[in-house]
């Protein structure tokens, strides 16, 4: 009777180093903190203890936090100037509003991460890329392109902004309806069923479809 052989023992735990420190992966980790407290909770600080890192070390890739933000704020953008192209400039240009609003929300805090970053990155440069171009497409004038793109972009970030500020106060319109006395405020108690409309993507689709339609009387002069 021949002698079993001798089951290899099973590897035990590594104790091998963290992963290594990156652009990439500094960005990732920031947004995943950003989703888990928000963004006044983001410091330099918390990201180099969630990446095991010293505080210096995240400074050779992002001098400020500022610096920090831009770069979440152009991930957040991936892939969002990607529309199928249309010969309606205005189904080209609301489609990208749409995709914008998406990719802020995706994210706790997204638009106030977004407003006033000054990306020059592809994704960020791609988005207006597409929209100034179909806009010069329609026959805009290539500055007047510039600045229509810019009004749809804030209109979305500002209304975006409202969203997630408003997150979790919108589901008790009580207080509201009360303050509406009709001897008061007449034209606010009209208008109730707008003014306790929760489904804010109602009132997004209302104020973006009013702003193209502005812009169509433009470029018709």
């Amino acid at each position: 009777m021949g002698s079993e052989a001798t089951p290899e023992p099973k590897p035990g735990p590594t104790r091998g180093r963290p992963p290594r420190l990156s652009r990439a992966r500094t960005i990732d980790e920031a947004l995943r903190l950003l989703d888990e407290g928000g963004l006044d909770a983001l410091t330099m600080r918390r990201l180099a203890d969630a990446l095991n890192a010293r505080a210096g070390a995240l400074y050779r890739y992002f001098a400020t936090k500022q610096g920090l933000l831009t770069a979440m704020a152009e991930q957040m953008l991936a892939g969002c100037g990607d529309v199928a192209d249309s010969p309606d400039w205005a189904q080209t240009v609301t489609a990208l509003a749409h995709r914008l609003r998406a990719a802020l929300l995706a994210h706790r805090d997204g638009a106030r991460v977004y407003a006033g970053t000054r990306s020059i990155g592809p994704n960020t440069l791609g988005f207006a890329e597409t929209a100034v171009a179909a806009l010069i497409k329609a026959g805009f004038a290539p500055d007047d392109a510039a600045r229509a793109m810019f009004s749809i972009v804030h209109f979305t970030i500002g209304h975006t902004l409202e969203e997630q500020a408003a997150a979790g106060d919108l589901a008790d319109f009580t207080p509201l309806r009360r303050a509406l006395d009709p001897g008061t405020y007449p034209a606010l108690a009209a208008a109730d069923a707008a003014l306790t409309d929760p489904s804010l993507a109602t009132h997004f689709e209302f104020g973006l479809t009013a702003l193209i339609d502005g812009l169509r009387v433009g470029v018709r002069k």
